[in-house]
């Protein structure tokens, strides 16, 4: 029973988080960000937020940066919004599933269709 009452308390952050980042950090080195899940612990006291962004390491880097700056920020809104006894302490990390799944992909082309002229 515990696991889904985390997830339902992390699918709500991510909601909330999503909107949040979109209306109100105005920071322009904040990409272009989509948040892929958030993973609450049992005691819903912490949670870790995983983005991906669009572009180069650089800029995963400065979002990644601007992100862990507005945690606080982020957080107390969240609180506000959300009626729970405790606002989870919020961590941000960046998700490389996507990338790793694009590289997974390449090298299964890469064995389908071998290199001919050779």
């Amino acid at each position: 029973m515990q696991g889904k009452r985390t997830e339902r308390v992390g699918s709500l952050l991510q909601m909330e988080l999503g909107k949040l980042i979109l209306e109100r950090v105005k920071d322009p080195r904040l990409g272009f960000v989509t948040l892929t899940h958030v993973k609450v612990t049992a005691d819903l006291k912490s949670a870790v937020v995983f983005f991906t962004v669009m572009g180069d390491a650089a800029k995963r880097k400065d979002s990644l940066d601007v992100l862990r700056r507005a945690a606080g920020f982020l957080q107390r809104e969240v609180g506000k919004t959300l009626t729970m006894r405790y606002t989870p302490h919020l961590q941000f990390e960046l998700d490389d599933m996507v990338d790793k799944s694009f590289e997974i992909e390449a090298l299964i082309r890469k064995i389908e269709n071998p290199p001919t002229g050779q």
